[in-house]
């Protein structure tokens, strides 16, 4: 049973030890790849066609490596058939440059 989406106006927000995503998906492009951050989603291209979610599992596998995850912890809690999605994935054990580099400012920038 897939939970209510996690509404921030944030492309990425932790959830405790979860990462909490939000992102616009590419399907059919020429590589896999993690893009820019645009708006409050982050741009995630695959080479998988959209046909019946089978981009959004490439989509899972794919981030499952760059995360260092396995591809059961991570959740699509919605989007399984559209590009804009919203993903939780369980104690990442790396994260992409781009996230990285967007959470750090976010961090900078909070009251001390």
């Amino acid at each position: 049973m897939a939970r209510k989406g996690l509404e921030t106006d944030s492309c990425c927000v932790w959830d405790g030890e979860t990462l909490v995503l939000n992102i616009l998906g590419k399907p059919g492009a020429k590589q896999d790849a993690i893009g820019k951050i645009k708006g409050n989603q982050l741009k995630v291209s695959v080479t998988a066609r959209p046909v019946a979610g089978r981009a959004t599992d490439h989509m899972v596998r794919f981030l499952a490596k760059e995360f260092g995850v396995t591809t059961s912890d991570i959740e699509v809690v919605f989007g399984r058939f559209n590009v804009n999605k919203q993903l939780r994935i369980k104690s990442p054990q790396r994260l992409p440059s781009v996230i990285d580099k967007y959470l750090n400012e976010k961090e900078s920038m909070l009251p001390l």
